[in-house]
């Protein structure tokens, strides 16, 4: 028995010396919580809005400060004709504008009624449904206050209106994000797990002393991938336009070096990760839980960003997953051009370099 207990002893004396198995045991549940708890919810919350004021009375503007209130919207822009609505929505940061007929206060007053047409973006249709049914919710209230002491009693009626995506196709969205996933595991992590096995087998300091020079050595390790990542977009999009109807409204030459782009990305992440990774075994655990998680969860593929706590939508701005949603919903939803789109191209050029700079220095440091 006393050995027994000596075995036992030993086996919880490894276990608590090694770091990664306790970070696993412990630290992974830990970090999954949390991210579940705070990530994974169906709710909007502070949802960039316009507001087309064609009234501009008393009464609409109680209306839009109560909205404004509220803590599902935030109103980011107030626009003056119908004309704005499309480039609103093609800058990517508002998903909903509110329009108020003209005469509102009138018509409300005389015919008891008065209309506001919810015009949202429907390139995500969860985030669409929700937006209409949390708009009407605030409009049903508003009325219950002002009916309190009018008989007949007034009736604010909406209409809603989809674009880009007007039949609130789910396909829609999660084309996009399946090949985004695809992309980054194929590309990351397989890259990651062959330039480890090198390190693992030994091979690795025998090709870096060879006549090729290191940056070759790379280069020929991940440009298999390169080649299979955009044989798999390929596959994606064309499965997704000709099966599930996915439009493509913008530029196919655009498209495809923004998806060269995002590949490129993935695959100095899956170097940067074999830099510190000694075991194929590791280099997998990084790359699944250190990536498909948060491409999943932060990269606003299925959960929108927007409703995150400030500290995990702080944390999704260096997911490069997040930035190539943007880029391929708008490029094959909204028919976006490259000035439309800039700022994520730049982001993720800006990721691409410094994984890269970062991956270079750090070879550096192992061969010295």
């Amino acid at each position: 028995m006393k050995r027994f207990i000596g075995f036992v002893k030993k086996e919880f004396y490894h276990i608590f010396r090694d770091k990664r198995t306790m970070f696993i045991l412990f630290g992974m549940p830990i970090a999954q919580i949390m991210l579940f708890g705070f990530a994974i919810t169906n709710e909007i919350n502070n949802v960039n809005i316009a507001i087309l004021d064609k009234s501009k009375d008393n009464e609409t503007q109680k209306i839009i400060n109560k909205i404004s209130a509220s803590s599902y919207f935030k109103i980011n822009e107030k626009i003056t004709n119908e004309d704005q609505i499309e480039s609103v929505f093609m800058k990517g940061k508002v998903k909903a504008v509110l329009v108020f007929e003209k005469d509102f206060i009138k018509n409300l007053q005389t015919l008891k009624q008065a209309k506001v047409q919810v015009i949202t973006d429907a390139t995500d249709p969860n985030v669409a449904n929700t937006i209409s049914n949390y708009v009407n919710a605030i409009l049903q209230n508003y009325t219950q206050e002002i009916n309190k002491n009018n008989k007949p009693s007034h009736q604010i009626q909406t209409q809603t209106q989809l674009y880009y995506n007007p039949e609130l196709k789910s396909v829609f969205t999660f084309v996009p994000g399946v090949m985004t996933i695809i992309l980054m595991l194929v590309s990351a992590m397989m890259t990651s797990i062959s330039i480890t096995r090198e390190k693992e087998l030994g091979t690795m300091e025998v090709l870096l002393v060879s006549p090729i020079k290191p940056f070759q050595v790379i280069i020929g390790k991940v440009f298999p991938y390169i080649f299979l990542s955009i044989i798999n977009a390929t596959i994606i999009l064309l499965l997704g336009f000709f099966v599930f109807k996915m439009p493509i409204e913008g530029n196919l030459f655009l498209l495809a070096f923004e998806s060269i782009l995002f590949i490129t990305t993935a695959l100095s992440l899956g170097i940067l990760i074999s830099t510190v990774s000694n075991s194929q075994q590791t280099a997998m655990m990084l790359s699944l839980m250190g990536l498909m998680l948060p491409v999943i969860i932060l990269s606003g593929f299925i959960f929108p960003v927007s409703s995150m706590p400030l500290h995990l939508q702080i944390i999704s701005n260096i997911i490069p997953a997040k930035w190539f949603i943007i880029i391929i919903k708008a490029i094959l939803l909204k028919g976006a051009t490259l000035n439309m789109i800039w700022k994520e191209t730049i982001i993720l050029i800006g990721m691409t370099l410094f994984f890269i700079g970062l991956s270079v220095k750090k070879y550096k440091i192992r061969l010295e």
